[in-house]
This record gives structure tokens, C-alpha cells and sequence, in this order.
């Protein structure tokens, strides 16, 4: 098999559009994470909150906000790393839209691919990079 680094495998469209649909279950798995740790972690913590909400609702002021996350600590450290994993996938993704992928990151992922296509059908990301062709 020909290293990544290598003219062959970077002008071969179906090696590169293997890269970019790794790059794009990659992002769908990042994703796929943030909305299960809003599902649970988030929703627990809202919910936990739900006292501090209410009285704010009426009568907002920070002092208020302040005291409803320091008297409910372990709710507002979930809330705090869901917001967290939530803005950190967006700037990773709008990295990658506004300036594309860091070299590292895109030879990162050449290399995967290699990998799988050399495991083969036994890999579990075989049929999301390699789809069947069907006539």
C-alpha cells in the first residue's frame, strides 16, 4: 500500500472522498455527543436548577443567578461542560469550514483511512468510507 504522503493516494478521488466522509461521520459523532450530553447531563442539570430558574424569572438580578449556580455546585458543573463541549465543537467546526483542515489533522485522517482499507470489512467504519457500489 502507498504511504499518505505520497502523489498517488492524493490525487486519487476515491482515496480523498474516503477523507472526507471520515471528517464528516467524524463530525456527526461530535455532534452525536453533544446532543447525548444535553439529553442527560444538561437536562439533569436544568432540572436541578429549576428552583434558582423560577425565582429568576420574577426577579432577576445577578446576585440571584450567582447564588442558584454556587448552591447547586454539581449542577452547574454539568451545565458548565455541556455549554463547554457544545462551543468547543462549534469553533473546531467553524475552524474547519472558515480556514479548512490543519495539514496534521487532514494526514491524521489519511492515515485512518488507510488503516481501515487495510483491515478491510472487518473494521466497523468500512461501510462509511467505503460505500458499496451498486449499479
Amino acid at each position: 500500500m502507498t504511504p499518505p504522503d505520497s502523489p498517488e493516494v492524493e490525487l486519487d478521488p476515491k482515496f480523498q472522498a474516503a477523507v472526507q466522509r471520515l471528517h464528516r461521520s467524524t463530525v456527526i459523532g461530535r455532534w452525536l455527543v453533544v446532543i447525548g450530553l444535553w439529553l442527560t447531563i444538561g437536562a439533569w442539570s436544568l432540572w436541578e436548577l429549576r428552583y434558582p430558574i423560577s425565582l429568576m424569572q420574577d426577579y432577576f438580578t445577578w446576585a440571584a443567578l450567582r447564588h442558584g449556580l454556587i448552591s447547586n455546585l454539581p449542577a452547574t458543573v454539568g451545565l458548565g461542560f455541556c455549554i463547554g463541549m457544545t462551543l468547543s465543537v462549534l469553533v473546531w467546526q467553524s475552524r474547519n469550514i472558515l480556514f479548512g483542515l490543519p495539514i496534521e489533522e487532514q494526514q491524521k485522517l489519511e492515515q485512518t483511512v488507510l488503516k481501515i482499507r487495510q483491515q478491510g470489512q472487518s473494521h466497523p467504519m468500512w461501510k462509511w468510507i467505503e460505500p458499496s457500489e451498486k449499479s
